[in-house]
């Protein structure tokens, strides 16, 4: 327990409101303070701990025994013994209940606090790499965009901190001119990728830019629903050995069943 205004409050209280009642009680006729002390017990648990609670609760109950010998200067009588014990019983179970009600409550806020610690480090040293991620949840908005990302499609820092759907960041990146298809191509090049973060189809596909870069896409399907997107850059390979069947690429995208996905397209959106 340490030592501060907190872990004294209880005890100080407790002390107070006993020596006030001796006071008052030759003046005008007091009830029993054993409520309040019972609460002074139940607040010096949630302020300080168990520690400072049990000491309140033991303070309460040696104060009131001694408030009892001052207003009838006599023994205790059989009656005086059970209400002393009934307040040592309640003081004590109020005790330990909020001390550890206190103890839990700060473990969960120091669980939390290490919890978003981890994921700010997390997502600083995902804005640090040059692959793109992006994490959906299960109805495919995302609740992570990182920098890459953001760079290669240029998704502005309003649009990726609103937690758009992947759809839409597709009709940005098809607005902006981003990729390198054909305009009559690019509604089924969208419809294709809306399939694949629908089913987890985890099947890299190399994504061509306007500004001469290419991409990796994979799909990744998390235990949640959700869905982790990367968008690796491998420029250098693709155009340097693959450079010549491009256009077959292109041609493979083309789905003879493209009306299909359109419509599934027009679902989505």
């Amino acid at each position: 327990m340490r030592f501060g205004w907190r872990a004294i409050s209880g005890p100080a209280l407790t002390a107070a409101t006993l020596l006030l009642a001796m006071l008052l009680e030759r003046v005008v006729p007091l009830s029993s303070p054993a409520p309040l002390l019972v609460g002074i017990v139940a607040l010096a648990g949630a302020l300080s701990g168990l520690a400072s609670a049990m000491i309140t609760a033991a303070s309460a109950v040696i104060g009131a025994a001694l408030l009892f010998l001052h207003q009838y200067g006599a023994a205790y009588a059989a009656a005086d013994l059970i209400r002393l014990g009934l307040l040592a019983i309640i003081a004590a179970a109020t005790a330990g209940i909020t001390g550890l009600m206190r103890e839990r409550l700060l473990g969960t806020f120091a669980a939390e606090r290490r919890s978003h610690a981890i994921a700010a480090r997390l997502s600083a040293a995902l804005d640090q790499v040059d692959i793109g991620i992006v994490l959906l949840d299960a109805e495919t908005r995302a609740e992570f965009i990182n920098r890459a990302f953001r760079d290669y499609f240029a998704v502005p820092n309003e649009i990726a901190d609103g937690k758009p759907p992947f759809i839409a960041l597709m009709y940005h990146g098809r607005d902006t001119g981003a990729f390198e298809l054909p305009e009559d191509e690019l509604g089924t090049f969208i419809a294709q990728r809306m399939e694949m973060v629908r089913t987890g189809d985890a099947t890299p596909i190399n994504i061509a830019l306007r500004n001469g870069e290419v991409l990796r896409f994979v799909c990744t399907a998390l235990p949640d629903g959700g869905r982790m997107l990367s968008y690796t850059p491998v420029t250098d390979l693709v155009r340097h050995t693959d450079a010549p069947t491009r256009a077959d690429y292109y041609r493979s995208l083309r789905d003879p069943a493209g009306r299909r996905l359109i419509r599934n397209l027009r679902v989505a959106e």
